[in-house]
């Protein structure tokens, strides 16, 4: 009796593409770990630390709100930004500087470009002026009842295009936003104003 026949299937082959994208997946996955590598390595020889943002000083110089609700005020802002890095610089390549009460901007100004070398301290002494800004809802209201009382508590906000500096390294921008509140401000010279501390976003 003949036996049957039988049909032998080929073994599925390996492609040269399949090969290759095997190879090109294997490397991108080196990279990733060899980048990975190299940024915590960088981490943990700069250990980087936060900005730090305070108001050392505030004023205000006439202030006049007038009955149309249209305000006319100079505020004058002593900031103190920390860099307490060894090992990172800072180029603030633009800075403005705003001054908010209960979410009603005040004044904006912006703050001359600089560089800020590590483990420095500088100080910006920015002064905003309102002129004829409208007031609006409960806030001139609100601002006459706080001139009354003697003091004010405003916001402060900065907004900054920063870049880091590493030994010859540069990186590209980004955005450094810092919110400072409440800063109370005496509208009496004799008072002593209390330091007030900023968050900082980057």
């Amino acid at each position: 009796m003949a036996q049957p026949l039988t049909q032998s299937h080929p073994q599925p082959t390996k492609t040269k593409s399949s090969i290759l994208l095997r190879y090109i997946a294997i490397i991108i996955l080196a990279l990733i770990i060899l980048v990975g590598i190299a940024v915590l390595i960088i981490w943990l020889v700069l250990k980087p630390k936060h900005l730090q943002y305070s108001v050392e000083n505030a004023s205000i110089h006439d202030f006049n709100l007038t009955d149309a609700n249209h305000l006319y005020a100079n505020f004058d802002f002593t900031i103190r930004a920390n860099n307490p890095n060894s090992k990172v610089s800072f180029y603030y390549d633009s800075v403005e500087v705003s001054v908010r009460y209960e979410d009603q901007t005040l004044a904006t100004n912006a703050v001359q470009p600089f560089f800020q070398p590590h483990k420095n301290v500088t100080r910006m002494h920015v002064r905003l002026t309102s002129q004829t800004v409208a007031l609006y809802d409960s806030v001139p209201k609100d601002l006459k009842l706080e001139k009354s009382s003697g003091d004010i508590e405003l916001d402060v906000l900065i907004r900054a295009r920063i870049r880091f500096k590493v030994g010859m390294w540069k990186s590209k921008h980004r955005i450094l936003k810092i919110f400072c509140s409440p800063v109370l401000v005496n509208f009496s010279k004799a008072k002593s104003f209390e330091r007030a501390y900023c968050d900082v976003e980057m």
